[in-house]
């Protein structure tokens, strides 16, 4: 099967809707992801790329649209399926086509919905439009300094592959190692079947 660009569309499970990201995101999107404790996960580079305000969080959104716009990014707003509460973010990005391969990432949600239905469902919905989309390899990657997130992707089914060193730089100018984790196709079935049983569980 070969891979297609991800279709820009909603994707909607029992907990939480994936809306492809819009301008007006920013005002929800700030007030969800304005906690301390999201950007010492080093989610978008780590503390120093914090906003400070909601100017701060459009300047972002304006990025990733800027990126969507050139075909490399497919950002999401997550909401809540029952009063659409946002409460985060995820993204699907590094898309290559002739690889058939794409990154899943740039996932951050407002504390109160950790270890919630939120990030398995959100997964399902994600490594589900990749898959049926073509592409044979799905890369998640964290930051070496951020153990809950290699954590969560380990629990997802992902095979850990490696460290990339001094891979990428934060916000404050150090760089990072990055944990790199991927599924493939041929893996999607197993991993699919304990996400919905995740979700069933969490819910």
């Amino acid at each position: 099967m070969t891979a297609r660009a991800p279709a820009p569309v909603p994707l909607t499970g029992d907990v939480v809707r994936l809306d492809p990201m819009r301008e007006t995101d920013a005002d929800e999107l700030f007030t969800a992801l304005d906690d301390e404790r999201v950007w010492e996960s080093y989610f978008g580079g780590g503390p120093a790329a914090r906003p400070s305000d909601v100017a701060g969080m459009r300047a972002v959104v304006a990025g990733n649209l800027e990126r969507a716009t050139r075909g490399e990014h497919l950002p999401y707003t997550v909401r809540l399926a029952a009063d659409d509460t946002v409460v985060g973010t995820t993204s699907l990005g590094d898309i290559d086509l002739t690889n058939e391969r794409i990154h899943l990432g740039w996932t951050a949600y407002g504390p109160s919905w950790w270890a919630s239905a939120v990030n398995p469902e959100c997964k399902l919905l994600l490594l589900g439009h990749a898959f049926a989309s073509g592409f044979g390899r799905v890369k998640l990657q964290t930051d070496n300094l951020n153990p809950r997130s290699q954590a969560a992707i380990a629990k997802l089914g992902a095979t850990r592959e490696g460290v990339l060193r001094r891979h990428v730089r934060r916000a404050d100018g150090t760089f990072r190692d990055s944990v790199v984790f991927s599924i493939l196709a041929d893996e999607w079935p197993t991993v699919r079947d304990n996400l919905r049983a995740r979700v069933a569980k969490a819910r």
